[in-house]
């Protein structure tokens, strides 16, 4: 009871309740694994229609320069991430990460510009380290941890068409556009994005009103609840990150197979090369590789090989590869999915490797991410 105690929750935590919610900790909050439709309903009813998702646990980040100037704000968090922020329109998010002076992977994140200030969303088990992290380094700015905003996920090829019901203009948004508009009243901040390979939105909500928009959206009858449960599935065949299972500290970017998160400016030859923590790790393993990658695993039948599972290059065990940092179930491919990482040499589609799972050594092959096709609107 002192452990519950401790947890902290949501605005919407009494509305999960109220749905019927199984509630468990995670990231040091109360929140819903599933509800009573079940993990495998919730996951495939977000690929068909539409998943509603409470992930105001995140943390919403507001960094503004102490000039007011987008620029300057822009230029310090470069400071810290291999990304680029200058070149980064209003109105349009961005993937980043922090990452630390051995070139591994603090937290990863997303950024917008919203004019005259960036709004940065970092993991809830991350959060406090990530505010003070920015506090530390950006001098020039000011950095403000919002705590009176919700943030809700939703997801999946209905999404638009329940958020339609409320504002008639999300038809002409395109992935990663962000807008500030009014739901029910309420001033929004929506994001065309999300993390289940769907097409969706996420959209942060003053704190009084997060019950009110939640409930709104729910009254669609295309629209259910989904807990984590279904949200880590559905990344998972997303082929998506995971902060602290498939990416951290010991972890490079280029090792995580995200240098598509790298842009041109920030890269060797770039207008603002380099600068950044651990940049001359990153970008040499940009120019010349990496020992290791971070790929795609089937395993063999219907059993889930799950995350730490030892991975091998012969049934017998003697030769040590890696391990799985991700891996269950997928509903939508109907089989057990799974990610880790391996020696290069072990890297390419098809490749057979075996997991040791309770002293039995499982075929697995190497696949190519993701494991479903995206439905992101370009």
């Amino acid at each position: 009871m002192d452990d519950q105690a401790a947890l902290r929750t949501t605005p919407l935590h009494a509305l999960h309740i109220s749905l019927g919610a199984k509630m468990v900790p995670f990231a040091g909050y109360d929140m819903p694994v599933q509800y009573p439709l079940g993990v495998m309903k919730e996951h495939l009813h977000t690929r068909t229609e539409a998943g509603l998702f409470d992930v105001s646990h995140m943390g919403q980040v507001i960094v503004k320069a102490k000039s007011g100037e987008y620029a300057d704000a822009a230029l310090a968090l470069e400071k810290l991430v291999p990304v680029d922020i200058l070149g980064l329109k209003e109105g349009r998010q961005r993937y980043g990460f922090f990452t630390d002076a051995n070139g591994g992977i603090l937290d990863d994140l997303m950024i917008t510009n919203r004019g005259d200030h960036l709004l940065v969303v970092v993991n809830a088990a991350c959060k406090d380290q990530d505010v003070a992290h920015m506090k530390a380094n950006l001098i020039d700015c000011d950095v403000t941890l919002l705590e009176d905003r919700a943030l809700i996920a939703l997801q999946g090829p209905r999404a638009q068409a329940v958020l339609a019901e409320l504002w008639a203009g999300v038809s002409g948004m395109k992935f990663m556009d962000v807008r500030e508009v009014p739901l029910h009243d309420v001033p929004c901040i929506i994001s065309r994005s999300g993390y289940s390979g769907e097409d969706g939105f996420e959209i942060s909500v003053p704190e009084a009103h997060a019950v009110e928009v939640a409930k709104a959206l729910l009254e669609h009858p295309d629209c259910e609840a989904i807990g984590l449960g279904a949200r880590d599935s559905l990344r998972l065949e997303a082929g998506l990150c995971l902060y602290g299972n498939d990416i951290d500290t010991t972890t490079s970017p280029i090792e995580a197979s995200l240098e598509w998160a790298l842009q041109k400016a920030r890269k060797a030859g770039g207008d603002r090369e380099g600068g950044f923590p651990g940049a001359e790790r990153i970008l040499g393993e940009l120019a010349n590789g990496t020992t290791r990658r971070r790929v795609g695993l089937k395993p063999e039948g219907k059993a889930p090989v799950r995350s730490h599972a030892k991975l091998y290059a012969d049934a017998e065990g003697k030769t040590e590869l890696g391990e799985v940092t991700s891996g269950t179930f997928g509903p939508s491919v109907e089989g057990p999915v799974a990610m880790g990482y391996l020696p290069v040499s072990h890297t390419d589609a098809g490749t057979q490797v075996y997991a040791e799972v309770r002293g039995k050594y499982l075929p697995m092959t190497v696949t190519a991410l993701p494991f479903i096709t995206p439905t992101y609107k370009r």
